[in-house]
């Protein structure tokens, strides 16, 4: 049997690694197997290309630029994780996946839709999201937990130091994606407690996908 394939997109500390890490607990006590992933990154060489998009190295390459080094991450991470997962019947759970390109290069950043639906359909191609999960905090509210996660010495990375309007353009973007494909995607209070959103997200889990997979 297929698996299941869930996404979890949202701004700067939004708190996605956390809430896949507590998903991934509750799925495995209900018996599935489970798959924790991240984007880019997940295959060697997609996290190779991580490095050079966190570190700021590709952003002189412009919003296009970076939205090709994301897609041959994908690309990689699909083949290699995603879709072997999924064809074994595992469930899998990715820390972002395409909404970000669309947001943050796309809508935010500027870059051509045609590209970016081009780029999608290849790196893509079957590996659609049954669920995506969208963990909505206010930019000054995830900024502040951004650099609580990092500490002290930390510096905030290529997308993490970009001004507040830009943050703030990235939120209602991710909204606006949710209000187009409401089939698709759940919106979930990231200001609630760790606890309460991870209740919110399972209720939205079993309710869309438990169901089809029991």
């Amino acid at each position: 049997m297929a698996g299941r394939f869930i996404t979890f997109e949202g701004g700067e500390g939004a708190g996605k690694s956390t809430q896949i890490r507590l998903l991934a607990a509750r799925l495995i006590e209900h018996g599935e197997e489970v798959v924790t992933t991240r984007e880019p990154g997940g295959t060697p060489t997609a996290e190779a290309i991580r490095r050079v998009l966190l570190s700021g190295l590709a952003e002189k390459l412009g919003a296009e630029g970076e939205a090709v080094l994301f897609a041959a991450a994908r690309a990689d991470h699909v083949d290699k994780v995603i879709a072997p997962a999924l064809k074994d019947g595992k469930w899998v759970l990715s820390d972002r996946f395409f909404d970000s390109t669309r947001v943050y290069q796309g809508i935010a950043g500027g870059a051509d839709a045609g590209l970016l639906n081009a780029l999608e359909r290849v790196a893509v191609n079957s590996a659609w999201p049954d669920l995506t999960i969208i963990i909505d905090v206010p930019p000054d509210v995830g900024l502040a937990r951004a650099v609580k996660r990092g500490g002290a010495e930390a510096s905030p990375d290529r997308f993490e130091r970009d001004d507040i309007a830009i943050h703030e353009q990235r939120r209602e973007a991710f909204l606006a994606i949710a209000r187009r494909d409401p089939a698709r995607c759940v919106v979930v209070d990231g200001t609630a407690s760790e606890a309460a959103t991870a209740e919110a997200i399972w209720q939205a889990v079993s309710a869309r996908l438990l169901g089809q997979a029991a």
